[in-house]
């Protein structure tokens, strides 16, 4: 799976968040890091349907990604989460799967709940979602976003507010979902240490701006990367 991004732009007004922005992910799992503001959420938005380009590309495998509405993007295997819960706390946990299969994977094959449930690691899916703990609940939207049959997965900052070892669990299935479902993950965080651990690729992002893309070992050790994400001079 390969998706390829070309010259993509977003303007408000006088202000880029996207600027021009061209880069590749293929296969596997692929970080997204750059500092708050960095245009990383809005690549997402973009991506997923939310947020239309002023002018740019995006194409999956040859297929058209922009030119598909936001419900069709879904339908066709595109997934995300969020870094403000999706999740429904009135409904139990596998109620909340359901709803994902039901309205962004209809008529697709697929693993069901108690498979996904397994692969996150999350028992009880009798149980209300609203008496989860945050790390049982950054499991179940990474279930849901698993629902069907995901081409590409986006994530946006899955282990925010996690303990170190909690991240590393989580880890542990976010590495596992490329080739448990042939899926394409692009991950969008802040832990540096969590990237270089789980990330093949990487790209950096600053002021709307690709600053740099590639191994991800290469990636962190950039001097230019300091300097934008770290914070550190460039020599």
């Amino acid at each position: 799976m390969k998706l390829e991004i070309s010259d993509l732009t977003v303007r408000f007004g006088g202000v880029k968040p996207l600027d021009g922005v061209t880069l590749t992910f293929e296969s596997g799992l692929c970080g997204l890091i750059g500092p708050n503001g960095a245009g990383k959420t809005t690549l997402f938005n973009v991506l997923s349907g939310f947020v239309r380009p002023s002018s740019g590309a995006a194409h999956v495998n040859g297929t058209d990604l922009l030119a598909l509405p936001a419900h069709r993007r879904a339908r066709w295997g595109l997934r995300r989460t969020f870094q403000q819960e999706q999740l429904v706390a009135e409904l139990s946990v596998g109620a909340n799967l359901l709803l994902a299969r039901d309205h962004l994977a209809a008529g697709t094959a697929g693993a069901n709940a108690a498979e996904l449930l397994e692969f996150v690691g999350l028992a009880g899916p009798d149980r209300p979602v609203g008496g989860l703990t945050l790390f049982e609940r950054r499991k179940l939207e990474l279930a849901r976003s698993l629902a069907g049959t995901p081409k590409i997965v986006l994530l946006d900052e899955p282990s925010a507010g996690l303990s170190e070892a909690e991240s590393m669990e989580l880890a542990g299935a976010m590495r596992a979902v490329p080739e448990r479902f042939g899926a394409l993950v692009v991950l969008i965080e802040h832990d540096m240490g969590l990237v270089g651990e789980i990330c093949g690729t990487t790209a950096v992002l600053d002021f709307g701006r690709l600053v740099t893309s590639g191994p991800t070992a290469e990636v962190l050790n950039d001097d230019r990367v300091r300097a934008a994400y770290l914070g550190e001079p460039v020599a």
